[in-house]
């Protein structure tokens, strides 16, 4: 009796540690991660890479792209923009090599950084689905298989932003939330869309007003989804103020103003809201940047503000663990603050000189921020600022790090590198 009680002992620690090793272990299914914020429970990851140090393998690419690769479990799928034209890759997460490549249209053109492979697919982990910066948007399954197809262009009028779409969509539940905020090149208005994940079919379309002029009205963001009490919101942020907004019926409950002060006709907003621990946090054009308490419902600008500075970023979203809050700027800066009054924990430091544009993300008590030289650098989270290391891939790079299952998958012009063994090993 003994011996069967201690064999099942064993079995059953067994089985249990194997169920935490598999739980511990996240795919990344959207362009903020797992938890739609920049962060990651992940352990154990690298800290030390170069374009030849620490690369498990790593996948050519045609061109840059800002779009995020997306993970789930042996799976990987990139936007990538090529001669023109459009398409989703999937690749092989063990052997970096393409499984299937699918066409999302032509009509690629370059803006400045951006091309129309912007936006980063989203993936539940049986479909995924692919916005264009043309507007189109199209689900597949994880045989590439297409599913359905949507132009939203064709469909509800041109794009009318400065420098051409690029929000990735939100996957929330059974549904795909994708924000049209423009008005630099347009006198129709902005918009959100609610889109069934399975049909392709429209469950609302809700027009979002706004009094900000020539360029500020356009705005490059994804949306976040914040769950307060029992409420859940949908944040938007874009033509001048952040608005919640239920995502049932897409009626707007509240709105805040302040990103935009002075009235500055050229202030486009590129950084998205991001959520964590009842806070609301949102930039515009580099200041100023704001936080909000949630909970309120009507114009909360003067009622539910937290905190506000004037040292906030232009294109990478911060990120937060709800204790500290690290901000990234353009030209390098590195701030951190406590996340509930916006009080410093330091001074503000400098990384590596350089251009950031990608997000920077939070996971195994680092900050992991890429300059547009593909240096990363890997900053020590917490209350004492140190550099922790400098990993150099010496290709142009706009996309944002994507971690999963212990390694860390870097996109530059030239190829996509997977970082470290899977499962940190």
């Amino acid at each position: 009796m003994r011996r069967r009680l201690t064999f099942a002992f064993i079995i059953t620690t067994l089985s249990l540690a194997a169920s935490l090793s598999i739980v511990s272990a996240e795919n990344w299914p959207q362009w903020r991660g797992p938890a739609l914020n920049g962060t990651s429970n992940e352990k154990n990851l690298p800290m030390k890479w170069g374009a030849q140090e620490n690369v498990t393998w790593k996948l050519a690419l045609p061109a840059w792209s800002g779009s995020t690769p997306i993970i789930w479990d042996n799976y990987i799928f990139l936007n990538v923009a090529e001669g023109g034209n459009l398409s989703l890759w999937c690749a092989d997460r063990s052997k970096g090599a393409v499984l299937w490549k699918k066409p999302l249209g032509n009509g690629d053109v370059k803006m400045r950084k951006q091309n129309m492979s912007s936006p980063s697919p989203v993936t539940d982990g049986k479909n995924v689905w692919a916005l264009t910066g043309t507007g189109v948007l199209k689900g597949f399954d994880f045989n590439g298989n297409e599913i359905w197809a949507r132009d939203i262009q064709k469909e509800y009028g041109k794009f009318g932003l400065n420098w051409g779409f690029a929000s990735s969509p939100l996957l929330y539940e059974d549904s795909l939330y994708v924000p049209v905020l423009h008005g630099m090149k347009t006198d129709e208005p902005s918009y959100i869309l609610r889109i069934n994940k399975t049909t392709g079919k429209t469950v609302w379309r809700m027009v979002r007003p706004t009094a900000a002029i020539q360029e500020s009205p356009d705005s490059y963001i994804t949306p976040a989804i914040l769950k307060n009490n029992k409420t859940t919101e949908l944040i938007i942020s874009g033509g001048d103020c952040v608005t919640g907004h239920d995502p049932a019926t897409g009626n707007e409950l509240w709105r805040s103003y302040g990103l935009n002060p002075d009235n500055n006709p050229f202030y486009r907003i590129v950084n998205s809201p991001i959520v964590f621990d009842g806070m609301i946090y949102a930039g515009s054009k580099s200041k100023p940047y704001l936080a909000l308490r949630a909970g309120g419902r009507g114009d909360i600008t003067n009622t539910h503000r937290a905190w506000i500075i004037d040292n906030g970023p232009d294109v990478p979203t911060p990120v937060t663990d709800g204790k500290y809050f690290y901000i990234v700027r353009d030209n390098g800066g590195f701030l951190c603050l406590d996340a509930k009054t916006g009080k410093e924990i330091y001074p503000p430091q400098r990384l590596k000189p350089g251009t950031y544009s990608s997000s920077p993300v939070l996971a195994d008590g680092k900050i992991y921020a890429t300059n547009e030289e593909g240096l990363t650098v890997v900053v020590k989270a917490g209350p004492q600022f140190e550099i922790l290391a400098e990993n150099a891939l010496n290709d142009y790079c706009l996309s944002s790090p994507a971690i999963s299952d212990g390694q860390i998958f870097m996109r530059t012009a030239q190829n996509l590198y997977c970082i470290g063994k899977r499962g940190g090993k």
